[in-house]
């Protein structure tokens, strides 16, 4: 996946969308990253660009007629495009706004012409000093095609061949019976090299897939699908970095189901699972789109939800416990009723950073246990002081946060 925080937007022309399709059942921040990989390896953009300008002007040079001038003048106007798109489109995304993937897509292309129309012209010229420059500029630059844009192996391919197609009618007029080898050659070498590009761009895909979901196991709990520990640390870090609203604040509402342990006592821990997954079922199908569920160990579950008020926050904390406190259906004819306490806590307000918050807010589910249970309690001066205690007093314990809950 992309190591940085740039996202390029996809081609919206049906002809480019068709040059970089990933194929079927390819999701959408794969083909994102795969498009993003078209902007990448600027040395051998640089290279590429550099090798080109100056094999044309040699042969410009030598020559003089306007046909290898007008290749120059050509050549350098589409790289200095290129460049010129590149750099926009690595700003805006960025910034987070449309990148210009269309048309940096077809100025590739276009250069790609400009080195085919380079072998062409010096094939006909009769020079072969020429020709052979010209021919070793082109088959030289096909690796460095294949090499940038295997994440697009049919724009790969398509650069490729009007990059070295121009060999077969410049070698047909150029009369040298000698050069009809070509009609062999380009084929075949164009052919494997769009074949590789493509064998490259699978074993990709399958490489990001693999990160992808590795990514999305060390940051989701396994049994209920909901983020883990890891998860919710990173989406609380990422939430306390943007400026709430004035008059509203990030809720961390933690969540510890009553009741549960006689579940698991009674009937299994089979069906203390079966009962865990259908929790995290009902909060999702609770919570908004933005909000955040996460399991965080045994039958603790927290809940992080932007844009609150405390009174919002805690109106949506007695919308869960209604929404979990009622009868759940385990099949084997078991049938069970659980409750939930909560305890919230409001960032920044009660804290500024996850640990503080999971203690404060630890402390107000203590005190809606205490209260008779199925209960929601907003943390307090009191219970920020019960949290900051147990902190210390719990220093260096693994556990000590949730563990009187």
């Amino acid at each position: 996946m992309q190591s940085d925080s740039r996202v390029y937007s996809l081609p919206r022309w049906r002809m480019t969308r068709w040059l970089v399709d990933a194929g079927p059942g390819v999701p959408d921040d794969i083909r994102h990253a795969l498009v993003g990989q078209l902007y990448g390896t600027l040395p051998i953009f640089a290279g590429g660009v550099a090798n080109t300008i100056v094999v044309s002007v040699a042969i410009a040079a030598r020559l003089g007629s306007w046909p290898f001038v007008a290749w120059v003048v050509v050549e350098v106007a589409v790289c200095l495009a290129r460049l010129i798109v590149l750099m926009i489109a690595r700003r805006n995304a960025l910034t987070g706004r449309k990148t210009p993937t269309d048309i940096y897509i077809l100025l590739g292309i276009a250069w790609a012409a400009t080195v085919g129309y380079g072998v062409i012209v010096s094939l006909v010229s009769g020079d072969w000093v020429a020709s052979a420059l010209a021919c070793l500029s082109a088959a030289a630059m096909v690796g460095g095609i294949c090499f940038r844009n295997f994440s697009a192996p049919r724009l790969a391919g398509t650069m490729t061949v009007f990059s070295l197609g121009p060999c077969l009618p410049g070698a047909m007029i150029a009369g040298e019976p000698l050069m009809y080898i070509v009609f062999a050659q380009i084929p075949m070498y164009v052919f494997a090299m769009t074949v590789a590009a493509f064998r490259l761009n699978k074993m990709l895909i399958a490489t990001m897939r693999a990160e992808r979901e590795n990514d999305h196991r060390a940051r989701h709990d396994a049994l209920t699908g909901l983020s883990n520990r890891t998860g919710l640390i990173a989406a609380v870090d990422a939430r306390l970095a943007t400026a709430p609203r004035e008059g509203e604040m990030l809720a961390l509402l933690f969540l510890d189901l009553d009741g549960f342990k006689s579940v698991n006592d009674t009937y299994g821990h089979a069906a203390g699972d079966r009962l865990l997954a259908m929790v995290a079922d009902r909060l999702r199908r609770v919570l908004l789109a933005a909000d955040i569920a996460a399991r965080i160990g045994g039958d603790e579950f927290v809940v992080l939800a932007d844009g609150l008020t405390p009174d919002r926050a805690i109106t949506l904390g007695e919308h869960l416990i209604a929404a979990i406190a009622t009868s759940y259906d385990l099949g084997d004819n078991i049938a069970i009723s659980i409750g939930v306490s909560v305890g919230i806590a409001m960032a920044p307000e009660h804290g500024a950073k996850f640990a503080d918050l999971l203690a404060v807010a630890d402390a107000a589910l203590y005190e809606a246990k205490l209260s008779g249970k199925s209960r929601c309690c907003m943390a307090s001066a009191e219970t920020n002081l019960a949290a900051l205690q147990r902190l210390r007093g719990n220093t260096g314990k693994p556990g000590a946060v949730g563990a009187a809950a």
